[in-house]
Parts: C-alpha cells; structure tokens; sequence
C-alpha cells in the first residue's frame, strides 16, 4: 500500500494500516500544553480520578502564554500547573524559558512521532516530520491518563513548491500567500504536506513557520519530510540520534496537488481581520502603524531576528512607533546574545520581551488602544486577537516588519536588504 507520511505515522501509532477518513486509536509519543488551556486539562484529569500520568516524562507543560503573569487570576492558574508537576512528575518549563512549540521542536520532536497539544499550533512539530496536532483540554486529559487518543485520518493535501525565493520574499509570504489560494478553511481536517525542490533547499526555520501556519487553512497538520536539513538541525541541537528517513510513497494518494512557484511571489501582507485577507505590500504601501511586533512561535527564530538585525543595523526605529521584540526560547536569545543581534536590536530602539508568547495573545504586553494598528509577525489577526476587538492586527514577515519600523508605516523590505 502507498501512503503519505500522515497514514504512514497513524499506522504505526495504532498498529493497523488506516486509509483517509477512518478512525484510529493511536498511540502518543508527546502530551504537550501551555498555561491558557493546561489548568482545564489538569481539572479534568483530576475528573477522571486517573492517580498517575501515563507518562510523566513526555507529559510538558509549559508556562509561556502569560510570561511572567500580569493578573492575580493568572498567577493562580500557574500555581496549578506547578503544583500538578510537582505531584505527577510532569515536566514544567517555567517563566521565561520560551513558547510551547519552539521548546518541543529544540529539545523534544523526532520524525515518525505523534505529538498532540491543547493547543492549535502544535502542528509546528511537523516541520520535523512529527504528526503534530491540536486537541481540547479534556481530549489531552484522557490522552495523558491513557497513553493514546482516537483520530479521524485526515486526506492529504500535497503542494508542491519550485522557484528561487526573490530578495526580501520568505516562506512567511509563501504561507500567506497560499491562505491567499486556500481560503482560511479551505483545507479544514487536512494534512498539508509540502514538496518541491524549495522545500528541499529551505532551512527548517521557514518550515516551522509554514508547519506553523498549517492551521490558518484549517489543516489538522502540516508536514514535511525527514531529510538532510532535518538531520542537519537535529544534530545542531544535539540530537542527531533522532532522525529517521521518513517520507511519503512514490505512488501515494493525494486528495488534491497544488502547485507554486515562489520565484514570482512579492512581499505580502495579511490585512485585518484574518489571514486569507492578502494584499501585496505595494497594495498597502504607506498605512501608518502604531506598534510593530517581532517574535511568536511563528516568526521569532534566530535566522528572523537576523534577517531584522539587518535591515536595522545602524538605524534607528521611527519615533512614534513602538517596536517589540519576543524571542521564541531561551536559547535563541542566548545565541541572538552571543552573535550580536540583541545589542543592534536595542541600539535601534526596540524593546526586549522576556522569551515567550507576549503580546500575540494579548494577555500582557503590548495590549492595543482602540483603532490602533500593529504590524506583526504572528499567525493570527481576526478581532481582539492581541487584546483590544477596537484594534487592528497586519500580518507580514520578520523583513517586513523591520523595514516597516523605520518607516512607521507600512514598507517593501527590498528598499533596505
């Protein structure tokens, strides 16, 4: 039987080959959940009357979303999820250690695995080749007290990538644009799975982020092959052992194969409110920004900071515009430390979040006024997305983002790299 990397990872999880749109008890590798949804599992698995994790070491929660706490109500909710660890021998990463699906991808993810989160975006472990995907608090509380879940295996939607990215164009833009194509739940209970020769050359910074933004089309998962830049970034997180070759059959079936060429693309923009809403950015050319924010789960890796790093570098941020920068984990701010890029950062005036979520969520920091405009590099920008439903959120690359900070509005990227 010929089958994509989705039927080949629910397969072995559950012990039998399963075909699109049967159900499946698989098995879970990863229990992973952060502090806005982990207190909820925590009640219900208390509900169940379970005494132990099925496994405690692959059990993570993760305190990133309200990072440190901003609110009475919130530093209760942490209290929970410190004192569940405490009790079950879960493992806690703790204030300003990072965001959920940055952690799981450094330290955690590995080929073949299914990783299941209460949270949507756990479908970035699928730049990793892992099956990662978002569930409720009470689906990952009886996954945690049983060691598996049910799933309906989703068809597979494979999109084929060719063409040499242009100067200030990125994957960021890639995704954007096919939310342009797709439709925000044009791929809803799918897997999109990404090919072509681009896919083979991009770095596994522009996979998380399209892995990432797999959910914004509706898609269950977005994955990628197990290959050589898989292997390259496992073993750069000292990791090597946990690679494994995997990839779809020659023959597989595919619901749909959808075809772009990046060589063609322009630097875009998501216009509010939601992420299908693309524009080119010569389209928005000029709207005058309030805040700009650089960071999130979707764009706050070492290679985007850089790619800021650069365009800021001997400038300064325009006055009148607050620019704020959240490094994804601990250790990309160690090394963004070490390579320079946090001192340049500053010198232009931005200002530094402690590593987490920030104001994406819109829990603490960076809260918008009313009719105020920020430009961000986050995944999501319907209504009151970052905290005020009276703002309004544009989405756009790390490049975009800082050429547009020294503007104050809206800027092509390609007039500074």
């Amino acid at each position: 039987m010929n089958r994509t990397i989705t039927e080949k990872i629910i397969s072995a999880h559950s012990q039998k080959e399963v075909s699109p749109g049967s159900i499946a008890i698989a098995g879970v590798d990863l229990f992973v959940l952060q502090d806005g949804t982990g207190p909820l599992a925590i009640k219900k698995f208390e509900e169940i009357g379970v005494k132990k994790l099925f496994k405690p070491e692959r059990t993570i929660f993760f305190i990133d979303h309200a990072s440190p706490s901003p609110r009475q109500e919130l530093s209760n909710s942490h209290a929970i999820i410190r004192n569940f660890c405490k009790k079950t021998g879960a493992i806690l990463y703790d204030v300003g250690e990072g965001i959920i699906h940055e952690i799981v991808v450094e330290r955690y993810a590995r080929p073949g695995q299914i990783i299941i989160g209460a949270d949507s975006h756990s479908c970035t472990a699928g730049a990793l080749a892992a099956f990662g995907t978002g569930m409720g608090s009470t689906d990952l509380a009886c996954a945690m007290a049983t060691g598996e879940t049910w799933l309906k295996v989703p068809e597979t939607v494979r999109i084929d990538v060719s063409g040499e990215f242009p100067k200030g164009v990125f994957a960021k833009d890639l995704i954007l644009n096919l939310a342009r194509r797709i439709g925000a739940d044009g791929a809803t209970y799918k897997t999109l799975e990404f090919h072509g020769e681009t896919i083979r050359k991009m770095g596994m910074s522009g996979r998380l982020t399209m892995a990432n933004m797999a959910v914004e089309v509706g898609a269950k998962a977005g994955i990628f092959s197990a290959d050589t830049i898989t292997h390259k970034y496992l073993k750069g997180q000292g990791r090597g052992k946990d690679f494994k070759p995997l990839n779809s059959d020659n023959h597989a079936h595919f619901e749909i194969i959808l075809t772009e060429n990046v060589s063609r693309l322009v630097p875009l923009v998501a216009l509010p409110h939601a992420v299908d809403n693309v524009r080119t950015v010569s389209d928005v050319r000029g709207k005058k920004l309030d805040q700009i924010f650089i960071g999130t789960c979707t764009n706050g890796r070492l290679e985007d900071l850089e790619v800021v790093a650069k365009i800021l570098k001997g400038r300064r941020c325009r006055k009148g515009v607050r620019v704020l920068v959240a490094p994804a984990s601990r250790e990309i701010l160690l090394e963004a430390e070490e390579k320079g890029i946090i001192s340049t950062l500053l010198e232009a005036g931005i200002v530094l979040f402690p590593p987490g979520c920030g104001p994406c969520v819109g829990v603490h920091g960076g809260i918008l006024g009313d009719e105020e405009v920020c430009l961000s590099t986050q995944n999501r920008n319907f209504t009151g997305r970052m905290g005020n439903p009276n703002a309004f959120i544009y989405l756009a690359s790390p490049a975009t983002c800082a050429a547009s900070a020294l503007t104050g509005e809206i800027t092509d990227p390609r007039e500074y790299l």
